[in-house]
């Protein structure tokens, strides 16, 4: 940049002077990067100061502040600093950016991103001159900026990365080297660190993606080497024909999109085939199908069969996947085939290690589905799948017990019906135990000093979520006492006490009923609760009563689209009612 056009004493010269620390920092090594940076930084600061430019002379102020004491240690951390001032004046940034050495394009991306600068993230893209550019990897923390920027969705940034994007194909020219564009890596939370507090959701980011893939295809200017980009991609009925065209293009692509995970909702089977197909089965680590795509075995099968899946790493399938065809009648020996051929498709799946199957009726069937694989399972979600004594029995002292790390067994009766192998299950779990989730098993009072013990070997037990259990706050306490001793222990999400119920109100309960509950009592207990805790030393275990659940991203951001297809069932069933009733008069 010619720095001789900027006004002399003014906000942009102390950019300027910003822009060059940084420069200097990344020269030869006869330079002395801490000590230039330090005049820089201090000249850049006296000049604001003299102009009455508050916000500049502040941010310069807080700099100066982190130089003392100044250590070797610091200079990478001063490089950021700088970067942070040049970011922070977006047309200085722009002006600046084909100055900037390509090394420090991250360092700068990285600082925009945390101010919002959405301009200079645009330009940045549009100009980015290395050959990869891996978004989770940049914000993630350094030793530049130990700040983890990765759970901040921020609309703006990530619509700036994207159309960044398209402009690098357009207006690149003989710059353009990008090849490889990641822009997996964001972690959506339920509270957004971003300034704006505006996110965009993983449906959100797949839409614009495919959005601007099926601009960018009509468009006789792209380049003609695509850039490969890497994306989660939540598809529904909502984004689905977007999706499909821009996922199998009919001419040239500029952008050419791998999905890495998957997660589908509200589709019918043969429109998950299609788009999974489009997506490159052979490449995607990550598989969810979940509540509103309704499959059964035969669908199942016929997925894993012709899509093989050589790298899943993690498969989650929707409610009742393993029930039988409507149409199959039952084999005369009982042999369930289709269950047998799921499984061998499975043990083809050599890198599996993640199955959730929840709401699938499994009784007596565990051994069948889980006994082929070749590798042990680290995440098994079975919860409310009808298990019986068999199946427990197998689950604890199968293979995958001693490698387990996340478990859901919510929905059965696991102390009343088998206790010596859910205690069996647990020691061998113990070692590697991170996460487990017992919700609505009938966990009651009684049931306290059994559960207390089985707890006691999980010493890297971090997360325990028991909602839905009929525990009294007497019974909570007792429990609480036993999870002090568990050291590694980070959060419990525990029911609602029962004393805060009407008296004789049954379990498990539905929506309705579990809202229904003294709040100034339950207040009461949960500080008691933590009390105990920070009497105990142990006041990091973070405490809550999700009532409908946990927080799940994907849900509140298609929480439209999804009761708009509920209405529509409830609407063709009661179309269908009405059919039947009529019919029969």
């Amino acid at each position: 940049m010619d720095v001789g056009c900027l006004r002399a004493g003014g906000p942009l010269e102390a950019c300027s002077l910003a822009f060059q620390a940084m420069q200097a920092m990344d020269g030869s090594p006869q330079v002395q990067p801490p000590r230039v940076q330090g005049k820089l930084l201090t000249a850049a600061a006296t000049k604001n100061r003299r102009e009455g430019d508050a916000s500049l002379g502040e941010a310069q102020g807080r700099a100066l502040s982190r130089l003392q004491p100044l250590q070797v240690g610091m200079m990478q951390s001063l490089r950021f600093i700088s970067a942070e001032a040049l970011a922070s004046h977006p047309q200085v940034a722009r002006q600046s950016v084909d100055g900037v050495a390509h090394n420090l394009y991250p360092l700068l991306f990285k600082a925009s991103y945390l101010l919002e600068q959405a301009e200079v993230i645009r330009v940045l893209l549009e100009r980015w001159p290395l050959e990869e550019f891996r978004l989770g990897a940049l914000l993630g923390p350094s030793a530049d900026h130990p700040g983890d920027l990765r759970d901040r969705a921020c609309r703006a940034c990530l619509e700036a990365c994207v159309r960044g994007l398209a402009d690098h194909t357009l207006w690149g020219g003989g710059r353009r080297r990008l090849r490889v564009a990641d822009l997996t890596g964001i972690r959506d939370v339920q509270v957004q660190g971003c300034p704006c507090g505006r996110a965009l959701g993983r449906w959100g980011r797949t839409k614009l993606l495919a959005r601007t893939c099926c601009e960018l295809q009509a468009e006789p200017r792209a380049a003609r080497r695509p850039v490969e980009v890497l994306a989660d991609i939540f598809v529904t009925g909502g984004n689905f024909d977007l999706v499909v065209r821009a996922l199998g293009p009919e001419g040239p692509a500029p952008l050419r999109v791998r999905c890495l995970s998957f997660r589908a909702d509200s589709v019918g089977p043969g429109q998950l085939v299609q788009v999974l197909r489009l997506a490159g089965p052979g490449e995607l680590r990550r598989l969810e199908v979940v509540h509103n795509v309704r499959l059964h075995a035969g669908h199942v099968q016929q997925l894993l069969a012709q899509l093989g899946f050589p790298r899943l790493v993690s498969l989650t399938l929707p409610a009742k996947a393993f029930d039988a065809p409507p149409t199959s009648t039952p084999a005369p020996d009982g042999e369930d085939a289709l269950l047998t051929s799921i499984a061998r498709e499975l043990s083809r799946m050599t890198q599996l290690t993640e199955l959730s199957v929840a709401f699938s009726t499994l009784t007596g069937k565990l051994q069948k589905l889980l006994g082929p694989l070749r590798t042990p399972l680290r995440v098994l979600d079975l919860g409310n799948c009808a298990l019986n004594h068999a199946d427990m029995a197998f689950l604890a002292n199968c293979t995958h017990a001693a490698h387990l790390e996340v478990l859901d067994l919510s929905g059965h009766c696991l102390v009343d019906l088998f206790p010596s192998t859910f205690f069996r299950l647990l020691g061998q779990a113990a070692p590697t135990l991170r996460a487990l989730t017992l919700e609505e098993c009938g966990l009651a009072d009684r049931h306290v000093g059994a559960l207390s013990l089985a707890l006691g070997p999980c010493r890297r037990l971090q997360e325990l979520r028991f909602l839905g259990n009929p525990m009294s706050a007497r019974a909570l306490r007792r429990l609480f006492v036993a999870l002090c001793g568990l050291p590694r222990l980070q959060s419990v999400e525990f029911p609602v006490p029962r004393d805060c119920y009407p008296e004789g109100s049954a379990y498990p309960q539905d929506e309705l009923a579990m809202s229904k509950f003294d709040q100034q009592k339950y207040s009461a207990i949960a500080e008691d609760l933590s009390a105990l805790l920070l009497r105990a030393g142990r006041d990091d275990i973070r405490l809550s009563t999700p009532l409908f659940g946990s927080f799940d991203p994907d849900i509140q951001e298609t929480s439209n689209e999804l009761g708009t297809l509920l209405l529509q069932a409830f609407k063709t069933a009661l179309e269908n009612f009405s059919r039947a009733l009529k019919q029969m008069e």
